[in-house]
């Protein structure tokens, strides 16, 4: 399944281009490790995650103690550094059982256990959703609790996976999944075959999200009513549990039916408000799009679009979705554009009178401080800014870095 893997990447890194307004004083941005694709990895996809006492942890696609990616974690110091960690080093040989490469962010339970996946590695070289478990020595122990294979009917995930309040797992590899434990263990079970036909999406490798009644949201890269693309454009869809068990897939939203409609939605979830709004990003057709989905009381759904991305200093194609601020700003990333290096930025969108968004440039990357931002940014509790970029740094393998308001 490499050349999904394969297509996945370049659907990332060729979709289209923004000048943005003048950029007001730039926060305060820190490279906070800079990766060497050694024993600490190199290439990060996924975007971090924060702790209670402020580390950070996540993943890299390569590099680590033998060679096929890492789980790291980096700890504040009281000199203003950090320190990464390698929590777990994949290996990289055919037939390593802990599998190998992830593209994904992590999760935490409530005990502090880690959660991710890899997309190749396990038993059947399809992939794996495994755990990592904290130690009292300060060690970590991995535990694989699916190696996928083709008999699961999805495999090779990019994504990771979000936890239900009964310990069920839900990510997508090409179609949705649930991963649930029972009696013979755990069981992967496809909530919905994507046909690409008769409007219906089809290549579903982003994260999900859940909401309060445990309806599943998430996008396909292609499929839906579109005839601007020649597979289609992509969607938005829903996925409700049914008292039989079964999933009601709902399409909120086929993109590219208009002309500034967006299409192609990148590899990031997408995020919901407290009114059930959802957000997230478009990679391509023409240059890319922040959008908004509201739905009124029929169950209807409108897209608005709240940026269009054109070709110029404030970046082009973002590659991830966005995270929301205390007062409904948004913060996003895109993999190319900005300075003449053509390394992406970090941008900022707020909301103002008449529906109207102003769109704000906070980092233009350079390459040596890190390029291509490809994963969802996150927030601490301050407002300040997490995130990581694919490449770039002091050493070309990407870093993991902070932008303080």
């Amino acid at each position: 399944m490499q050349s999904r893997g394969l297509s996945f990447l370049l659907a990332l890194l060729f979709a289209l281009p923004l000048a943005a307004p003048r950029a007001w004083s730039a926060p305060k941005y820190k490279v906070l490790h800079s990766f060497t694709d050694g024993n600490d990895g190199g290439a990060l996809y996924g975007s971090l995650l924060l702790d209670g006492q402020g580390n950070l942890y996540g993943t890299t696609e390569y590099g680590g103690p033998y060679g096929g990616g890492t789980v790291f974690e980096l700890t504040p110091n009281a000199d203003g550094t950090w320190t990464e960690t390698v929590v777990h080093g994949f290996c990289v040989e055919t037939g390593c059982a802990d599998g190998a490469h992830s593209w994904a962010g992590l999760i935490f339970d409530a005990a502090g256990n880690l959660y991710g996946t890899t997309n190749s590695g396990g038993d059947y070289e399809r992939g794996t959703v495994f755990e990592l478990a904290p130690q009292s020595d300060g060690t970590w122990t991995e535990t694989v609790l699916h190696s996928f294979s083709d008999q699961d009917g999805v495999i090779t995930p990019f994504a990771g996976v979000i936890m239900d309040p009964s310990g069920n797992f839900f990510g997508t590899a090409g179609d949705p999944y649930e991963l649930s434990l029972g009696s013979s263990g755990w069981t992967v079970s496809v909530l919905h075959n994507f046909t690409c036909r008769n409007g219906d999406g089809c290549g579903a490798d982003t994260g999900l999200i859940r909401d309060v009644s445990s309806s599943l949201y998430g996008t396909t890269q292609l499929g839906g009513t579109s005839k601007n693309c020649d597979a289609g454009c992509g969607t938005a869809y829903r996925l409700q549990p049914m008292p039989d068990g079964s999933w009601k897939e709902t399409i909120l939203h086929s993109f590219g039916t208009f002309k500034r409609d967006g299409a192609f939605p990148g590899p990031g979830a997408m995020i919901m408000d407290g009114k059930g709004n959802l957000y997230d990003t478009t990679g391509g057709y023409p240059h890319g799009t922040v959008y908004e989905l509201t739905r009124d009381r029929r169950d209807h759904w409108k897209e608005t679009i709240l940026h269009t991305f054109n070709p110029g200093a404030g970046g082009n194609d973002p590659g991830a979705g966005v995270v929301m601020g205390k007062s409904g700003e948004l913060y996003g990333t895109t993999l190319n554009g900005g300075t003449g290096c053509d390394c992406g930025v970090v941008y900022k969108l707020v909301p103002g009178p008449k529906g109207k968004w102003k769109y704000t440039v906070l980092h233009r990357f350079t390459g040596y401080d890190g390029a291509n931002p490809g994963a969802n940014l996150i927030l601490d509790s301050k407002g300040n800014l997490y995130g990581t970029t694919i490449t770039g740094g002091a050493y070309g393998y990407g870093v993991a870095f902070e932008l303080s308001p």
